[in-house]
């Protein structure tokens, strides 16, 4: 835990692990994703994605690395990198190519990790495979990131996830057998959701031993199902105050050891209908921080679930 601040950050994760300050850079892939194969994709999702920091995906995976390293290495003298393979789903693609993306990744000068994308049900051990060849060979550390969003299976029906709780429980499975460290997205305020989903998620990323979480505040994308929703008044979201506390909530039950990688959402006002209630992250996160010290409330606070919890509040060992 960093004493300066009520939760774990990444940052600090990340100096911890490799001694020095560590930036990731975006990689986009001309890939897209199985369930926008069959359809629309996520209530949420835009058509572009998530990649809004990346380049085109038709420029290679070697000049997209050294373009972006050169630009924040001049800013941030920074030194390591991250490789991060972020828009749609980087695993959805023919084994041979999947392959060529991260050799040549994990051939550019200055990176120490490479950080995949991709949802649950599209995880296997052949993927699972090529990424440990690139760990052993190049000395590079592999970061699996798999969005859960919610661990109320209902809602992952509802907003048309195409999958449910239990493939994200076999990937997370499947990626600790290779000793990946491993990211979960999650999503704390769809529609639909309570504090006790909330809180049920941050109990299942404990449980399953997640390294890393992203927290993510509902935006609300131009052109999306949710969107269309949103413009008809169809659906509710909830308030900033509600949010914050949700989230605030969400630490609490977290593991401390788990590194908390974001807390709201950051998208260009252009390509969307709503962000944050209107505020910047930057303020939301002063408020939050604000406000958890003030009550002396931290990440971790309520992490005595697990473990037969029962058994020790009887006295009984």
């Amino acid at each position: 835990m960093d004493h300066e601040l009520p939760y774990y950050p990444y940052s600090t994760y990340l100096k911890n692990k490799y001694g020095e300050k560590v930036y990731k850079l975006p990689v986009n892939l001309p890939v897209s994703c199985p369930n926008r194969m069959t359809g629309r994709g996520c209530d949420f999702c835009a058509e572009s994605g998530t990649g809004f920091e990346a380049m085109d995906s038709r420029i290679s995976v070697k000049e997209q690395l050294e373009k972006t390293r050169v630009l924040i290495e001049h800013r941030y003298h920074a030194h390591k990198f991250i490789a991060y393979f972020q828009n749609y789903t980087n695993t959805f693609l023919p084994l041979d190519q999947f392959k060529q993306y991260m050799e040549e990744a994990a051939e550019c000068s200055h990176i120490v990790e490479i950080s995949v994308s991709t949802r649950p049900d599209c995880i296997s051990k052949e993927y699972l495979d090529i990424l440990k060849d690139i760990n052993r060979m190049y000395k590079t550390d592999i970061t699996i990131e798999l969005g859960l969003q919610t661990a109320n299976y209902h809602t992952l029906l509802q907003i048309n996830r195409g999958h449910t709780l239990a493939e994200f429980i076999d990937a997370v499975l499947s990626v600790k057998k290779y000793g990946f460290e491993l990211c979960a997205h999650v999503i704390l305020n769809l529609p639909g959701d309570t504090l006790s989903d909330v809180i049920e998620t941050a109990k299942i990323l404990s449980s399953l031993g997640v390294n890393i979480v992203k927290a993510h505040s509902l935006y609300i994308a131009k052109n999306t199902v949710l969107c269309e929703s949103y413009e008809k008044r169809s659906i509710s979201l909830c308030s900033k105050d509600e949010y914050l506390e949700r989230l605030t909530v969400f630490l609490e039950y977290l593991d401390s050891r788990i590194a908390v990688e974001r807390l709201f959402s950051r998208v260009p006002e252009k390509d969307s209908v709503f962000c944050n209630w209107g505020y910047s992250w930057w303020k939301l996160r002063d408020e939050l921080l604000d406000s958890m010290r003030k009550d002396g409330r931290y990440q971790g606070r309520k992490f005595a679930y697990l473990g037969g919890a029962r058994l020790k509040n009887a006295g009984f060992i």
